[in-house]
């Protein structure tokens, strides 16, 4: 290859290199709208979220702020975000100071988030000047205004002529309960920046019904090994009606108490039966225990699908023709002293352990 030609070819795949990094840039270019305080205007960005898109605006929202999407979410090409941007707002209503967050952008907009009506309320500033984002102090007069917090519901801000607390609440549509109380007294006058302190109390039988378990009857059975349980019956369980007398304050159950009971049916109950057979003694525990552990590996219980079962490897046949069925269907399903005793029946009928003839050789029993 001559000199010349090696260049071109350099030359050549530069070229395709660089259109197809641009090719990509290109694709993960977006153009979303930011929405700022009701403002909008188109951005490009390569970032992937709305984080990343505000950041690439220059913007960043705090938690004082209201952000949507969120500030994980995804953007993609024509996304669209909207930042609302939190002011604090020094307060003064009638002489009470406050302080709070608003995404308000206005004065107006302001009073209309705290509930003052245009109507009887004067501020310190024209309701169209906007709010800075370094916020503004803003005094507020009405003719009678107070901050009025109803049972656990969000304080609100409400205005009146209403002579006392009792007249107020009267007026709003909500007079007090028997058992309600209110922080002034109700005979407390009202007065600019009061704030009142309702806590509604209501106490109320409520009707639940109420499943019953089944009782458990035992019965004892003769014939099931000592300590072994058999479910005969389920039995059904059933129901009754229950009536509570039930105290909510501010909404929230703060009592309960239980005054009657009526079952509407009645439940079945489950029958358990419980074995009180004696399990059989065992002579020459230890010769036996000596033989399972060569013939089995001292698993009694072992059932490893060879036709031969439990600690002494009967099979089902034999189990069963020295009467082992009265204990368990199978071997392994025996305890360990059942198992010997059907095994000693077997070496007393064929005068030794020859039903076992490894074993038995290896261990010297006759």
């Amino acid at each position: 290859m001559t000199t010349r030609t090696f260049v071109r070819a350099v030359l050549v795949a530069l070229i395709l290199a660089l259109t197809a990094g641009s090719a990509t840039a290109l694709a993960m270019n977006k153009t979303v709208t930011v929405a700022v305080d009701g403002k909008e205007r188109t951005i490009s960005t390569f970032a992937r979220t709305v984080g990343g898109a505000l950041e690439s605006a220059g913007l960043q929202a705090d938690n004082k702020d209201t952000l949507a999407p969120t500030a994980e979410s995804g953007v993609a090409d024509g996304s669209r975000v909207v930042l609302n941007r939190g002011r604090l707002l020094s307060l003064t209503v009638n002489g009470q100071q406050r302080e709070l967050w608003t995404t308000a952008v206005t004065v107006g907009e302001a009073l209309r988030q705290l509930g003052m009506r245009a109507d009887g309320v004067k501020a310190s500033a024209d309701r169209s000047r906007r709010i800075p984002l370094q916020g503004m102090q803003l005094n507020v007069r009405t003719a009678k205004p107070l901050l009025l917090y109803d049972g656990g519901a969000p304080p609100r801000i409400i205005t009146t002529s209403a002579p006392t607390v009792r007249d107020l609440l009267a007026a709003q549509g909500a007079p007090l309960g028997p058992r309600d109380t209110v922080v002034p007294e109700p005979t407390a006058p009202v007065a600019p920046g009061m704030h009142i302190e309702v806590t509604r109390v209501q106490v109320e039988e409520v009707r639940e019904t109420r499943s019953v378990p089944p009782p458990v009857e035992r019965v004892e059975d003769s014939e099931l090994p000592s300590g072994e349980e058999v479910v005969e019956s389920e039995g059904t369980p059933g129901e009754e009606i229950v009536t509570y007398r039930v105290t909510t304050t501010d909404g929230e159950e703060t009592g309960r108490e239980e005054i009657d009971v009526e079952t509407t049916v009645e439940p079945e109950p489950r029958t358990v039966r419980v074995g009180t057979q004696e399990a059989p003694e065992v002579s020459d525990g230890s010769v036996w225990d000596r033989l399972a552990q060569c013939e089995s590996g001292g698993d009694w219980s072992t059932n490893t699908g060879n036709g031969y079962y439990g600690g002494l490897q009967f099979d089902k046949s034999t189990w069963d023709a020295y009467g082992g069925g009265q204990y368990a269907d199978y071997p392994h399903e025996a305890s360990r002293e059942e198992q010997i005793a059907v095994a000693e029946k077997v070496r007393d009928s064929r005068g030794g352990y020859g039903a076992w003839p490894s074993c038995s050789s290896q261990l010297g029993l006759d």
